[in-house]
Formats: C-alpha cells, sequence, structure tokens
C-alpha cells in the first residue's frame, strides 16, 4: 500500500532498526565520518517513516437513506480514532435520486458536515470501509454507482494492495446481512484491494441471541425493519470494533521495513 510500504529485508543487510542498536566498533569502520553520516541518514529515513505512520488514514465511504448506515459509521469512527497513529475520515456518496423523489420517500437531510467524496480522493486513504444499505442481496445503486466512476483508478492500479472492509444496513434478517457484503467483494477484487473480514474478533457479542443483532463475520449490520428501528447498542459496539480491527490491520500493514 502507499504509505510505508516496501520490500522484505535482505538477508545481507540487517534492518535499519538492528543496525543502530548494534553500530559499528569505531576501530573497524573504514568510512571514517561518513559511516556517521550515513547512521545520521538512517535515523532520518526512519524517522520519516514513524511519521507516516502516525498519519495513516482510514475513509469511512457509506451511503445512508435513512440513517442506518450513518449511524454505524459515526460509531465506526470512533472505534479507529481510538487506536494510536491512525484516523478516520467520514464521507458520503454522491446520491443518484432527484429531491422529489427522496422527499417522497421521506428520506431525511443529509448532514451537510459530512463531504461528498470523489473517485479521485478515494486514491489518498490507507485503507476503507465502505458502507451501504442492500437491494436485493447487493449494495444499493448510490454505492455501485461511485464504484463505477473509480475506472481510472483501477486503470491505474492505484488501489490495489489497500485493505477494505464493509458494513451493512439490511430491512430484514433474511435481507442479505452476509450477501450484500459477499457480492460487493468483486469490487475489491478488480481494484486489487485486500478484503478485511472481522470474522469472529468480537468475541461472545458474535453469539448473542437473546436479543435482534445484525452484523456477520464479513462485518457490522443493522437491521431497519420498516425503517424505524435503530441500532442496538451491541449492533454499534461491533461497528466500533469493527473500526478498531481495521486500524489494527492498517498500521500493522503500513509498519515501516528496511529496503534491500
Amino acid at each position: 500500500m502507499g504509505k510505508g510500504g516496501g520490500c522484505m529485508p535482505s538477508k545481507k543487510k540487517m534492518p535499519i532498526g538492528d543496525a543502530e542498536e548494534l553500530p559499528v566498533p569505531a576501530e573497524e569502520s573504514v568510512y571514517g565520518d561518513e559511516s556517521s553520516s550515513a547512521a545520521a541518514d538512517s535515523v532520518a529515513e526512519r524517522q520519516q517513516r514513524d511519521r507516516q505512520v502516525e498519519e495513516l488514514k482510514i475513509f469511512i465511504v457509506f451511503y445512508s437513506m435513512y440513517g442506518h448506515v450513518e449511524g454505524l459509521a459515526r460509531r465506526m469512527k470512533k472505534g479507529v480514532d481510538g487506536v494510536e497513529g491512525v484516523e478516520a475520515v467520514l464521507y458520503r456518496v454522491r446520491e443518484t435520486l432527484p429531491d422529489e423523489v427522496l422527499e417522497k420517500m421521506k428520506a431525511p437531510v443529509k448532514d451537510a458536515a459530512i463531504p461528498e467524496i470523489t473517485a479521485a480522493e478515494l486514491a489518498a486513504a490507507d485503507g476503507v470501509l465502505f458502507g451501504f444499505p442492500t437491494r436485493y442481496g447487493c449494495m444499493a445503486a448510490q454505492m455501485k454507482a461511485f464504484f463505477d466512476s473509480t475506472g481510472q483508478l483501477w486503470k491505474e492500479q492505484k488501489m490495489a494492495g489497500k485493505p477494505a472492509g464493509f458494513f451493512v444496513s439490511t430491512g430484514t434478517q433474511g435481507g442479505g446481512q452476509e450477501t450484500t457484503c459477499w457480492t460487493a467483494i468483486t469490487q475489491l477484487a478488480h481494484h486489487g484491494m485486500l478484503f478485511i473480514p472481522i470474522g469472529y474478533t468480537f468475541g461472545a457479542g458474535m453469539f448473542k441471541m437473546d436479543t435482534i443483532r445484525g452484523g456477520t463475520p464479513y462485518g457490522a449490520g443493522v437491521y431497519a425493519g420498516d425503517g424505524t428501528r435503530k441500532a442496538n447498542e451491541t449492533e454499534l459496539a461491533l461497528a466500533e470494533h469493527q473500526g478498531k480491527y481495521m486500524a489494527s490491520v492498517v498500521k500493522r500493514l503500513a509498519r515501516p521495513t528496511s529496503t534491500s
């Protein structure tokens, strides 16, 4: 991925961190002042890479008509921001329905504080969490339209190697909590992105049966019912966990490595 990327350490060259802990004795150095200069350069390079790790950005890109997905996104941001060195940025994708149609559907006005994202801006992310409601077991058309606009990124493979995950909203228990994520993986595959599921890392919360709960090993989720139901604390906690989990993965993948 973009920041902190590099190849595996050479077998013939000690990684920078180890080299600083085991300096070459003065009597064995054959480079004179140049060796100390090289060491200083190595320290500067490592500090620069460390700064890059501290600036890691995870974009939470979502479409939400009635606010269910947005609620998960906001809680997910809390999870990402709770990991040192990683920051979440909320974005929404462009609405494709006319205002008069949204009014008839009684869709609430969108929060202007969350900006719309363009395809070109997506390349600046170190990782992405995509959220969307389901439409017949697949992502909503608004999110699909956004993916369709990323052709230039695909052509240049600017998203290749970047980790990504999904979170969803469905109306019913059989409405696509898993298939909506599953069918979306094709978008990541063509970009060469890395799909990061949460598996069962949420622990006991994944097995709770005492209440209705969205969310699967593929990602966080919420049941909207007829539209009036809001996410419960278990669903929100799972979203927060996914944000934290994703941040830890992105941070691990961006760990500085020495160059060969």
